[in-house]
């Protein structure tokens, strides 16, 4: 292929959903080196420690940072152990709590297994900033300080918002976009990916990284994806999120919950198939084409089909899952009647966390036994037969009579 045609094919895929690349002119420079010199762009994406499992919300990056891979560059995972120990407000009226170094250790325990669901392992490097970070002495800090205005950084929208509403602001946040920054300088990155969230911080980066005389990265953020409440963007704290490595069912199920109008966003971000190819079928069998892509992605097809037969059968057959977990009460929580309160039930069947939260589920009507919705908190359940007991839409368990 031309040179010329080749740079044109590339950069649309790297911008294909993209909410900002610039500066573009950089990244074709940068693309004609490779395809000069053979030396591999490195791509860089701070991973951030705070919850020990992924999302679809990361996956959309993740996504963009295969393509990179596939187009032959090197992609860079930056885990901040040590910016999270700052805490960084990230657009949050208020800076997050610090994070021991163990409670990090846990959190990344899972997160690479899951992230190379998408990346390509040879092609990863994973780095922890740390490694340079908790090597600077205070002369390093105050000469990187020196390299940045306290006024651009108030340009940043939470500070600025802080700013002007009197909520205090530490000299320590404003190291934590500094040391991100510095980390662009460490692993020499020519590109950044984030999302949008984090454009501000990118752009310190190359600003940092040509006082430090190195050429600055290209920066590449993409939309946050929208949660499953429908309006926030996607987030574990917020509880609206769907996971990575979520069960298929579980996975499944979620998606099929979406709002109708979320479908464009999820086609464009999260699979290959364009929108108008499914722009004009049933919502319900969008959605079901949907949530297959995605479970198929990260479980394979298989998982994708039984999944897909779980919720036919469970949510629109509305008979019980083929494959239950069998669970046989103790005999000391039944009376001398043979029956069981319906808290000890639910406390005995590994469904419920707590028994505050199997009284705050029979009260909300979230609790069915053979299909029949248990309406007191006070019943009490005969277990002379098998019974199916239902908690929420999804979680499911057999219960065996007492022989």
């Amino acid at each position: 292929m031309d040179i010329s045609e080749q740079l044109k094919r590339d950069i649309e895929l790297i911008k294909r959903n993209a909410e900002t690349l610039l500066p573009v002119e950089e990244l074709a420079r940068k693309l004609e080196r490779y395809y000069h010199e053979g030396t591999p762009l490195r791509v860089k994406l701070g991973i951030d420690p705070s919850a020990p499992h992924l999302t679809l919300g990361h996956a959309v990056v993740l996504r963009k940072l295969r393509i990179f891979q596939d187009l032959g560059h090197i992609a860079v995972l930056v885990v901040g152990d040590f910016t999270r120990r700052i805490g960084d407000p990230s657009g949050r009226s208020k800076t997050r709590p610090p994070m021991s170094p163990d409670e990090i250790e846990r959190n990344m325990a899972s997160y690479t297994e899951q992230a190379f669901k998408i990346l390509d392992p040879q092609k990863t490097e994973v780095r922890y900033n740390s490694e340079w970070l908790g090597k600077l002495t205070f002369e390093d800090v105050i000469v990187l300080t020196s390299k940045y205005t306290v006024a651009r950084m108030l340009e940043r929208d939470d500070f600025k918002r802080r700013f002007e509403e009197g909520v205090p602001i530490t000299i320590m946040e404003f190291l934590y976009p500094l040391a991100q920054a510095y980390d662009s300088v460490a692993i020499q990155a020519d590109v950044e990916l984030g999302g949008s969230d984090q454009r501000f911080n990118l752009l310190i980066g190359r600003e940092i990284q040509r006082e430090y005389g190195q050429d600055p990265q290209v920066i590449l953020t993409m939309p946050l994806l929208i949660g499953t409440d429908g309006v926030h963007a996607m987030s574990q704290s917020r509880g609206n999120y769907i996971g990575i490595a979520e069960p298929p069912e579980e996975q499944f199920g979620k998606i099929m919950s979406l709002p109708d109008d979320l479908m464009p966003q999820y086609f464009a971000l999260l699979t290959d198939i364009p929108w108008d190819k499914v722009r004009d079928l049933h919502p319900k069998e969008a959605k079901k084409k949907l949530a297959w892509e995605i479970v198929a992605q990260f479980h394979g097809p298989g998982a994708a089909d039984c999944a897909r037969h779980y919720f036919e059968r469970v949510f629109e057959e509305e008979k019980p899952p083929e494959q239950m977990s069998e669970i046989k009460v103790p005999r000391e929580l039944l009376d001398e009647a043979g029956t069981v309160w319906i808290i000890d039930l639910l406390s005995a069947s590994g469904l419920v966390s707590s028994r505050s939260e199997a009284r705050r589920l029979v009260e909300q009507g979230g609790v069915w036994i053979n299909g029949e919705k248990v309406t007191s908190r006070e019943a009490r359940i005969e277990l002379k037969e098998p019974l199916v007991l239902r908690v929420g839409r999804r979680r499911f368990a057999k219960i065996l009579p007492i022989s």
